[in-house]
């Protein structure tokens, strides 16, 4: 047992809390405390975390943040994530509170200005994925060009506890690709979500058979006299938009962010998290914490 690899589960925190929100927005639950704070998403945060904790009994925890809406993609192409409107107005308080939160879990916080919390993840991931078991906590499908044989990621399906957990062998089963050809692949069917457009006219059918046949974006422009007249033409007047949606595709894993095994030991104590949780007043949520499993601090 004393040579079993750790477990590190890396949570995006604003696909939990975004989630958590929304799913009690809608019917105006928002749970207003006593000091007038909203904490409907901070409350549905923690439980989605401790819910998953509970389900993959991860060794080590780490949550990361995006650090506000002005990143290195926005700098390159200002329309990202243009078609996303302002924060509610009742979720804008919660962004501080759920840190300060995880933070009484003694629970790192990782994020960085300029940057994604999926650019966070991505760098942590590779960095540790040698020392430790990475699993990737998640709603959003763009991180699974990380999988790898020592990186798994854990998709939040609709309601709590309900996941569904991918390997490099299930995304190939899936998609008949492997998983850094996602990359690839967004940047020529775009992504409305991110709001950037990729190739016009190339969905995810043409793509992903253009990728299985030349492996990348280059192998498919170094091929363009062997592909049908439409989609040369396609891909010839978007060839500027092609390789500008790679770039914004692709999780950056060489950011300035680290995170330390010593520092990130699931071990939540006991006085702070509750104090912190009743000056919140985050009812009914202790008992889901591992607050007699003191695992490895």
């Amino acid at each position: 047992m004393e040579n079993q690899k750790p477990s590190l589960m890396l949570v995006d925190g604003m696909a939990l809390l975004f989630r958590a929100f929304y799913a009690t927005a809608v019917t105006g639950q928002f749970m207003i405390n006593s000091k007038g704070i909203p904490t409907n998403g901070i409350h549905g945060f923690v439980k989605h975390l401790f819910t998953a904790v509970s389900s993959f009994k991860p060794t080590h925890l780490a949550v990361c943040w995006d650090m506000g809406s002005k990143t290195f993609r926005t700098e390159i192409f200002a329309d990202y994530k243009g078609n996303r409107g302002e924060a509610p107005i009742e979720l804008i308080p919660q962004f501080d509170l759920v840190k300060e939160v995880v933070e009484s879990f003694d629970i790192p916080n990782i994020g960085l200005a300029g940057y994604e919390a999926d650019d966070c993840i991505g760098t942590i991931a590779q960095q540790m994925k040698g020392t430790a078991h990475v699993s990737i906590l998640t709603g959003d499908q763009d991180i699974l060009q990380l999988l790898d044989e020592d990186i798994s990621v854990i998709l939040l399906k609709k309601g709590y506890g309900n996941y569904l957990v991918h390997t490099p062998q299930t995304f190939f089963e899936d998609k008949g690709i492997m998983p850094r050809q996602m990359i690839d692949l967004k940047a020529l069917m775009g992504d409305p979500s991110d709001n950037y457009p990729g190739v016009k006219g190339i969905g995810e059918k043409t793509a992903l058979k253009l990728l299985k046949e030349f492996e990348h974006v280059e192998g498919i422009i170094s091929n363009l006299d062997r592909l049908s007249k439409s989609h040369k033409s396609k891909i010839e007047q978007d060839l500027d938009m092609l390789h500008l949606s790679r770039t914004l595709a692709e999780i950056k894993c060489d950011v300035p962010v680290t995170c330390q095994l010593d520092q990130a030991g699931l071990s939540i104590p006991r006085e702070r998290a509750l104090n912190k949780l009743k000056e919140v007043e985050l009812r009914g949520i202790q008992r889901l914490l591992p607050l007699d499993e003191a695992i490895i601090s």
